[in-house]
C-alpha cells in the first residue's frame, strides 16, 4: 500500500456529526434551489445533496432534511423543479434556506415548460421533474425525480459550497523560514 492516510478516529465506532460535517465538508457541492406551485403559490428550499441518479430512465436526487417544512408541501404536489444556482446566487441560496418566512417574495421566476414550476432567473441549469420515490436517509429523505424536461445555460458559472462557504477555499500557503 502507498501513500497515507489520517487516522482522527482511529478506533471504528460511532462517528461524531461534526466530524462527519468537517471531513465531508472536503467534498465541494453544487447548490440547488427546489421549488414548486401548490394551492397556495410557490414553495421552494435550499439543498445541496442533489446528483444525477439514472440515465434510463432519466432520474436525478436530493436529500431534504426530515425536519424541513417545505418538503411535505414539495411531496404533496407530486412535482418540482431542481434550479441549479450560478454564482451570483448567495442571496437565493441562502433565501431559501430560511424558515417561516416567505421565500419567494420579492423573486423574479419564470414557470418552466411541463409542470409550471418555478425557474428562477440565471440559472445555468434546471431540471423539472415529478417525484418517483422516496427512501429512508436517517435524518434525510432520499428523494428520486423523474425528469420531465430540462435546460442549461452553459455560459452560467454554478454557485460551489466548499468547507462550509461558497465558492472553493484553499489551504494558506506555508511560508518558508
Amino acid at each position: 500500500m502507498t501513500g497515507s492516510v489520517a487516522h482522527d478516529n482511529p478506533t471504528p465506532g460511532p462517528v461524531p456529526a461534526d466530524q462527519m460535517r468537517q471531513v465531508l465538508g472536503q467534498f465541494a457541492s453544487g447548490v440547488v434551489v427546489v421549488t414548486a406551485v401548490g394551492p397556495d403559490g410557490p414553495v421552494g428550499f435550499t439543498c445541496q445533496s442533489f446528483s444525477s441518479l439514472s440515465l434510463d430512465p432519466p432520474l436525478v436526487s436530493f436529500s431534504p432534511a426530515r425536519t424541513s417544512s417545505t418538503w411535505p408541501k414539495l411531496r404533496d404536489i407530486g412535482a418540482f423543479c431542481v434550479n441549479v444556482l450560478a454564482e451570483d446566487h448567495e442571496h437565493h441560496s441562502n433565501g431559501f434556506a430560511r424558515s417561516g418566512v416567505d421565500k419567494f417574495a420579492g423573486v423574479d421566476w419564470d414557470p418552466s415548460r411541463t409542470g409550471k414550476h418555478p425557474v428562477l432567473p440565471g440559472v445555468p441549469a434546471w431540471i423539472d421533474c415529478e417525484l418517483w420515490a422516496e427512501y429512508d436517509g436517517g435524518d434525510h429523505t432520499i428523494v428520486a425525480g423523474r425528469v420531465l424536461d430540462l435546460g442549461a445555460d452553459p455560459a452560467r458559472v454554478p454557485l460551489l459550497f466548499h468547507q462550509g462557504s461558497y465558492g472553493l477555499t484553499r489551504p494558506e500557503p506555508e511560508e518558508d523560514s
